[in-house]
C-alpha cells in the first residue's frame, strides 16, 4: 500500500439530500478524481457528523489512502453557552481523527485539508500523531507520520499551529516519563536541552543555593527524598523595552507519593505527573520563543520529590517560609502549595513581575468538580480572567473561574499558633489552595491554574485528538494563547472580534 495519505473534510448534510458538501479543498480533490470520491462517500453513507471518518484505499494514484472526516455543521463559530469557538474545535477534532486513522493505516506522510482553519487543523493533527514510546526499543517503535498542509498558501498559520501543538506534546512527554528517569536533576537537564537552543536563559540552582534563600517550606518537602532538589530560573526576553516580565511558576513535584500520608497504591503511578505544572511552564516559554512573542517572561520552577522516609516532614510540623510566615502541616500530600509559597515570593522579589501565574496539579477535588472539561482558574483580576477565558475559547482547552474570596482565606488563616494551614478548615480544597497561594502574591495581579483534572491521564470520551491513558499536557496551548493576547493586543482584539 502507498504510505502517503490525505485527510479531507466533509460538512454535515442538514438538508438530508444526496448533496455531498466537501470543504473547498475537498471539492478540488473530488474534481481531480472526476467525482469518484463523492461516489464512494455516498455509497458508505457518510453524513459529515463531527468525528465520523472513513478511509478509502486505491482511488487515487498519488495518495494510497484518502480519509474523509466529518466536520459537523458548516459555518459554526463562537458558542457563548459552550464558551467555545466550535468551528475551530471541529477542525481540530476532524484533523485529529483523520490523522489517527491514517497513522494506524501505516501512512508515513499525511497531507491535511486546512478545513478553513489551518492553524487548528495543524494542532489536531500533530496532537493526534504524537506517541509516547521513549522507553520502547528502537526496533519496536512505531513511526510518527510527517504532516503537511494540502494545497493552501496559509503556511504561516499551519506552522503556528504545529509550534503550539509541539509545545503541548513536549509537556506530555515530560509529564509521562517514569519517575526514576524524570528526577529533579534530569528534569533540569531536559529543560537546559530544550530551552537553551531557543535563546532562553536557564539557571539551575542546587540545594546549597535553596538553603541560602531560606526556602524552609520547599526544603521540608525536598528533604523527604534522597533525590536532591533543584530550582530553575528561566528567562525569555522578547520585548527590548525592558518591560516588567510575566512570572510563570510551575510546581515540579517529580513524584508525589503523599509522603507519610501515602496515597492509594492502585493509583500512585499517575503521580509521576505531579510535575506537569513545571512541564507546562517549560513548554510555554519555549513556544513563546519559537513564536517570537514580544513579551518578557520569567519562569521559576521548584523541583523535588515527596517521599516517606526518616527525613519526611510530618503532619503537625510547622514550617517557615523565606518571608518568615509559618505554615502548619495538616496534610503531607498537599505539597504543591508548600513548594510554591517560597517560589512565588522569591520570584516576585527577584524579578518584579507585572503579573504572577502559577500552574500546578494542585487538588484531586478539582477533578471531581470539573472532570476533564476545564481547568479550574482563580484570579484577583477581572481583566486577567477575561483574557484567559477568551484564550480557552479559542484553543478548545477551556477554563472555569472559581471564587477567590476572603471566606476561603479565613479558613486557611484562622489558627492561633501559626500563620497558615496547608489544608485549611472544611471542604473546597481547590478554593482553599488558591486562597493559601494568594497570601504569597500580595501586590500584583495573580492567576492560579489548578490543572489536576486536565493535565494528567486522559480518561474516556472527549478531545479525540488526545490519547486515552496518556498525560495530556493541557492547558499549554491556552497559556500560549493567553500570552499572545497580552503581548499582541491589537492582533488578539481582531482575532476575538472575528470569533464573536
Amino acid at each position: 500500500m502507498n504510505s502517503k495519505g490525505i485527510i479531507l473534510g466533509l460538512y454535515e448534510n442538514e438538508s438530508k439530500s444526496d448533496l455531498i458538501n466537501f470543504t473547498s479543498r475537498g471539492e478540488i480533490f473530488d474534481k481531480r478524481l472526476e467525482g469518484k470520491l463523492s461516489e464512494v462517500v455516498q455509497q458508505t453513507g457518510l453524513s459529515g457528523k463531527i468525528g465520523e471518518a472513513r478511509v478509502f484505499n486505491g482511488i487515487d494514484n498519488e495518495f494510497g489512502s484518502v480519509c474523509v472526516v466529518g466536520l459537523g455543521k458548516e459555518g459554526v463559530g463562537y458558542c457563548e453557552i459552550e464558551s467555545l469557538d466550535e468551528g475551530m474545535e471541529n477542525a481540530r477534532v476532524a484533523a485529529g481523527v483523520g490523522t489517527r486513522k491514517l497513522r494506524d493505516e501505516g501512512c508515513l506522510s499525511i497531507q491535511v485539508d486546512p478545513m478553513e482553519y489551518p492553524e487548528q487543523a495543524a494542532e489536531g493533527s500533530s496532537l493526534a500523531a504524537w506517541r509516547f514510546q521513549e522507553n520502547k526499543s528502537k526496533e519496536n517503535r512505531l513511526a510518527v507520520p510527517k504532516l503537511e498542509l494540502f494545497d493552501s498558501d496559509e503556511q504561516d498559520a499551519w506552522t503556528r499551529g504545529l509550534y503550539k501543538a509541539d509545545a503541548q506534546n513536549l509537556a506530555r512527554s515530560l509529564s509521562d516519563a517514569p519517575p526514576n528517569q524524570m528526577t529533579p536533576h534530569n528534569f533540569a537537564q531536559m529543560a537546559l536541552d530544550v530551552l537553551c537552543p531557543c535563546g532562553i536563559g536557564v539557571e539551575a540552582h542546587n540545594i546549597d543555593w535553596i538553603e541560602t534563600q531560606k526556602m524552609g517550606s520547599f526544603l521540608a518537602v525536598a528533604k523527604s527524598s534522597c533525590e536532591p532538589p533543584m530550582f530553575l530560573e528561566l528567562s525569555y526576553c522578547g520585548d527590548e523595552s525592558n518591560d516588567r516580565p510575566i512570572l510563570l511558576a510551575g510546581s515540579g513535584i517529580t513524584y508525589n507519593s503523599g509522603g507519610l500520608g501515602l496515597k492509594e497504591c492502585s493509583a500512585m503511578s499517575e503521580f509521576r505527573g505531579s510535575m506537569v505544572g513545571a512541564a507546562i511552564v517549560v513548554a510555554t516559554i519555549r513556544a513563546a520563543a519559537t513564536l517570537s512573542l514580544p513579551i518578557n517572561i520569567t519562569g521559576v520552577i521548584p523541583l523535588c520529590e515527596n517521599m516517606p522516609s526518616g527525613m519526611a516532614f510530618k503532619q503537625g510540623d510547622i514550617l517557615q517560609t523565606c518571608t518568615g510566615k509559618t505554615i502548619g502541616v495538616h496534610d503531607t500530600s498537599n505539597v504543591h502549595r508548600l513548594v510554591l509559597s517560597d517560589t512565588l515570593m522569591y520570584g516576585q522579589k527577584a524579578h518584579k513581575p507585572r503579573l504572577v501565574v502559577d500552574v500546578a496539579s494542585a487538588t484531586a477535588e478539582i477533578r471531581e468538580a470539573l472532570g476533564g472539561g476545564a481547568t479550574g482558574v482563580f484570579s484577583n483580576s477581572d481583566f486577567v480572567w477575561n483574557q484567559i477565558r477568551k484564550a480557552g475559547a479559542l484553543t478548545g482547552d477551556r477554563v472555569w473561574r472559581l471564587p477567590l474570596w476572603d471566606y476561603f482565606t479565613t479558613k486557611v488563616k484562622n489558627y492561633s499558633n501559626f500563620d497558615l494551614s496547608n489544608k485549611g478548615h472544611g471542604k473546597g480544597q481547590p478554593c482553599l489552595g488558591a486562597a493559601f497561594l494568594k497570601e504569597f502574591v500580595p501586590c500584583v495581579d495573580f492567576l492560579h491554574l489548578d490543572v489536576n483534572g486536565t493535565a494528567k491521564l486522559k480518561r474516556g470520551a472527549g478531545l479525540p485528538y488526545l490519547e486515552n491513558g496518556r498525560m495530556t499536557g493541557r492547558p499549554t496551548r491556552t497559556l500560549i494563547q493567553f500570552l499572545h493576547q497580552l503581548s499582541c493586543p491589537e492582533e488578539a482584539a481582531r482575532q476575538l472580534s472575528e470569533m464573536n
